[in-house]
């Protein structure tokens, strides 16, 4: 049964996106833009209906269906050399420009509002559990990158991982129906609808923004591939940075919304940061599953020195970013060092090795600090305090 699924699937892809080349972009671009679009404003509605952070949990998780999609479509494709691209660009992409966007787009506001620019984000103690949520994937990283192969094991140990980060931000309090005047036109027009009425259009949007993606996935990558080539950039640099822009645009505008308003400025800031673990966890989890299928078999997925030092330099940043907001704080200076250095990594790509060395000084200076008593890890302590109070608590 799973061999001739398998066999249609794979012939299905085949035919339907073999002869996509550059001029696709004009159909397969929009087409994306829009999926992720209606996927997020179902996503948006959705969250009302469930706890505060499995709503940012799930939410999140929802907004990065573009990047799963384009990722399946490279591995189910046995493209092992661009199987790390849109994973690592979308990571970096999220943590270089969406956290400093989150911060300054706030600290503008706050400015025009009451002539001061803001100085830092402070996080609220039950986003304790997104911050460390990110502590565990990145460390086990650590072990993939050394072993230089990701397999299907490391993908159901990263699934669990995941399973047990919605297990804990289940147990924080819902979300409260007021905020819901703050959405955007189309998600705030399905929200006022009746309750039968309102379940049916976000699923029908949820599954319209699926098919979407599903049909044209493969064409886009396809697109992305000829463009690359027409233009003579890297498939792999081009895969990396224009998928997650396209993907994730929908995204940063909810960021960007979120932040103008001041006061939401830090679940603006989960909601990235449970991308981040989502891709650090499920996206990454799904890669050798899909990639075991095409073949027909369990098989691992090796890095080569290439590989290697794209997922090393997403590490770092990502560890550079938890330790920045081990205080429950997002400072200026934070936010300003995290954008240049990925702005670097961008626009110089040949500067991206000496940048692993750059991120692993700024990592030491953050634990130094810690050891010196110049940043406190309140971050261990308000999910010390919400594991006794909400998730052992007595029944």
């Amino acid at each position: 049964m799973l061999t001739r699924l398998r066999a249609l699937l794979l012939s299905a892809a085949r035919e339907g996106g073999a002869t996509a080349g550059p001029e696709a972009a004009l159909w397969t671009f929009p087409s994306i833009l829009a999926s992720a679009f209606v996927i997020a404003w179902a996503a948006e509605v959705a969250q009302f209906f469930m706890s505060q952070g499995l709503a940012l949990a799930i939410l999140a998780w929802l907004q990065i269906l573009p990047e799963f999609a384009v990722e399946a479509d490279i591995a189910w494709r046995q493209n092992i050399h661009n199987m790390t691209a849109n994973f690592t660009g979308s990571i970096r992409l999220l943590v270089g420009l969406g956290w400093p966007m989150i911060f300054f787009v706030s600290s503008y506001v706050q400015k025009r509002r009451t002539g001061k620019w803001a100085t830092d984000v402070v996080l609220e103690s039950e986003h304790s559990i997104e911050v460390l949520g990110l502590l565990l994937p990145i460390l086990y990283f650590f072990v993939i990158w050394w072993k230089a192969s990701l397999t299907v094991w490391d993908g159901m140990l990263l699934t669990f991982l995941y399973l047990a980060y919605l297990f804990v931000v289940n147990k924080m309090p819902p979300k409260d129906h007021e905020e819901a005047s703050e959405l955007d036109y189309v998600p705030r027009q399905v929200m006022g609808l009746r309750p039968g009425v309102r379940g049916a259009a976000i699923v029908g949007m949820f599954l319209g923004g699926g098919a979407i993606l599903f049909f044209v996935a493969h064409p886009f990558v396809d697109s992305l591939m000829a463009l690359a080539l027409t233009l003579g950039i890297s498939e792999y640099v081009f895969i990396q940075w224009v998928a997650p822009f396209l993907s994730e645009f929908p995204e940063f505008l909810s960021a960007f919304r979120w932040s103008r308003t001041v006061r939401h400025a830090p679940m603006a800031l989960m909601n990235v940061v449970s991308s981040n673990i989502n891709q650090w966890t499920v996206l990454a989890a799904m890669i050798p599953v899909v990639y075991s299928f095409s073949l027909g078999h369990v098989a691992a997925i090796p890095f080569d020195a290439m590989h290697l030092q794209e997922i090393l330099l997403t590490i770092l940043q990502s560890l550079l970013g938890m330790i920045l907001l081990m205080n429950m704080r997002y400072s200026w200076w934070e936010a300003l060092v995290i954008f240049v250095l990925w702005f670097v990594q961008f626009v110089v790509p040949r500067l991206r090795e000496p940048l692993i060395y750059v991120y692993a000084a700024f990592i030491a200076l953050g634990i130094g600090q810690v050891f010196f008593q110049r940043r406190s890890l309140e971050a261990f302590t308000a999910f010390a305090h919400h594991w006794r109070s909400r998730v052992r608590r007595p029944a």
